[in-house]
């Protein structure tokens, strides 16, 4: 699988420490001419291209700590969450499946649980992605490494539409979808055997980075709060799980938060169309938006979101760039190979007919978000159902509507009507004493969900249901995802769910009181629930 060799001194003359040929014909300094030497070295199939080894190595080693971070954060939580005893158990949307499905079910549902769909096996599925991870971290096997952690959580977010639903689990199951046919095809490579990238693939990666970003800056428009720059008013109060810090910015100046809005849209909307510029101006973007991303990681809880976006970014830099930020100590450790081998043309045309209906199906969900849009064409709507379980091509864009309030569920139990005790969520803000805390990269998938459930009043969804009556029951895998549990010898005889209005306190108030929040009642969000239906008081 080597292909042919070349000699790199002779295929990149512009690397450090050589000299260009003396009888080269002499450019004339120009604008043009600068700007047509960087894309020749970056874009042209018969130019100069850039080396990729350090990029790829680091890449694929971040992609496996997120898949390590994904797995065991769900794992501490599966049985609670899918569980033949949990909130929304896996089993029962399989039935349900082969019942209406029928066939086209192992379609629609493409998961490894059609195989077993038992407490266990979703433990082994979880502890197989944990292992793949590690495996890929140590650089053993990578794209079989990475089919088997495409197919293992894959196969975890076709049973759980209700908590793995988020963008980032479609997110990283594009991204290793795409990194399969990235990563070197080598059983044991190390930088001083690889072959060099695959373009294409590397070309699909920085148009999901664009999609990525473009699209969450432009749904950001049709939004007031957001045009008129005021969003970031609300935004670290009505997250799904501030942090502390997220409180601190709450407080800074009004002109600030509208220059830190009006620099998010330059970052969202004009920085991602860098991503194809020449080396140089690429590699001051990636800067931009991984630092963007630091930012969101400091102020906001969102998982392994962040560290996903900045892995793409680093697909914006080349070995030189390496080069020029790490400590030379790391070059002998991450020494390039002396002779640069090239993929084998069988290789370069499935990469090829595989990028075809991608970039296809990712342009047409591109042009639905822009203004007056006419939608894709008639015959790619069934294209883009029939692949969508797959998740490989998928359509993204955050925080399209700013909340401006902050409404929370405070669940009660009682045994008797009259007197009612709350349960205590482990991270969403409920003691208006408790400090807003750092959680990320591990999601609690209930508590997020806590948040969107809040965002309806009056029409709770069924997993919402379904956790009132695990608590009835007293259920220990459900209980285990809360904070605290305010019936321990037995569990309470009706649950009842109350909505109320958060919002931060102000620095004055909270170095007087230590209060971090402040709560008002606005109402019943369920009525009270008994395990016999009688909810009457």
């Amino acid at each position: 699988m080597c292909g042919d060799s070349v000699d790199p001194s002779a295929a990149l003359p512009d690397e450090p420490g050589q000299e260009h040929s003396a009888e080269a014909p002499r450019v004339k300094e120009t604008l043009y001419a600068r700007f047509h030497a960087l894309l020749r070295r970056d874009f042209l199939v018969g130019g100069i291209p850039p080396r990729y080894f350090i990029t790829r190595w680091i890449f694929l080693r971040l992609l496996a700590v997120v898949h390590l971070i994904a797995f065991v954060s769900l794992w501490v939580q599966i049985d609670g969450l899918i569980g033949s005893r949990g909130i929304a158990p896996a089993n029962l949307l399989l039935n349900l499946a082969r019942t209406r499905a029928g066939v086209d079910r192992y379609w629609r549902l493409p998961t490894l649980c059609w195989l077993n769909d038992s407490d266990w096996y979703l433990h082994l599925l979880c502890g197989a992605g944990a292992f793949f991870a590690l495996v890929l971290l140590l650089g053993y096997a990578p794209p079989l490494c990475l089919a088997a952690l495409y197919i293992l959580y894959l196969s975890l977010v076709s049973v759980s539409p209700d908590f793995l639903s988020f963008q980032w689990d479609s997110l990283l199951l594009e991204m290793t979808f795409l990194a399969i046919f990235f990563a070197p095809l080598q059983r044991r490579p190390n930088l001083s055997k690889e072959s060099v990238h695959s373009r294409v693939m590397l070309l699909l990666l920085r148009w999901l980075l664009f999609r990525l970003m473009f699209t969450s800056g432009v749904v950001k428009l049709e939004d007031a709060t957001w045009r008129n720059l005021t969003a970031l008013n609300y935004h670290f109060e009505t997250q799904p799980l501030p942090t502390v810090l997220g409180w601190y910015a709450h407080h800074l100046p009004e002109w600030m938060l509208k220059v830190s809005v009006a620099g998010m849209f330059v970052i969202e909307l004009v920085v991602p169309f860098l991503v194809l510029a020449p080396r140089r101006i690429r590699g001051a973007s990636a800067g931009v938006l991984i630092g963007f991303q630091l930012l969101i990681m400091a102020t906001g809880n969102y998982t392994f979101f962040n560290l996903l976006t900045i892995a793409l970014c680093l697909l914006l830099l080349d070995d030189r760039h390496w080069r020029a930020l790490l400590p030379k100590r790391f070059f002998a450790w991450l020494a390039p190979p002396e002779t640069i081998r090239r993929l084998p043309f069988w290789r370069k045309l499935a990469m090829g007919m595989l990028a075809v209906p991608i970039a296809m199906i990712t342009g047409s969900q591109m042009a639905q978000l822009l203004p007056n849009a006419s939608g894709p064409p008639g015959w790619m709507w069934p294209v883009m159902e029939q692949v969508h379980p797959y998740r490989v091509a998928n359509r993204y864009g955050l925080f399209a509507h700013m909340t401006t309030t902050r409404p929370e569920i405070v669940i009660e139990g009682s045994d008797n009507g009259a007197d009612w005790k709350a349960y205590v969520f482990k991270y969403k803000p409920g003691p208006e004493d408790r400090r807003p805390a750092r959680v990320a990269p591990h999601q609690p998938r209930l508590d997020w969900q806590m948040w969107f459930a809040a965002l309806r009043p009056g029409h709770p969804p069924n997993w919402f249901l379904n956790l009132c009556f695990r608590l009835l029951q007293g259920e220990p895998e459900v209980l285990s995802l809360l904070g605290s549990n305010p019936f321990p010898e037995r569990p309470p005889k009706m649950i009842r769910a109350t909505l109320y209005t958060y919002q931060f306190t102000s620095i004055e108030e909270q170095r007087k009181t230590g209060m971090w929040w402040r709560s008002t009642l606005q109402g019943p969000y369920m009525a009270p629930m008994t395990l016999d239906g009688d909810g009457s008081e």
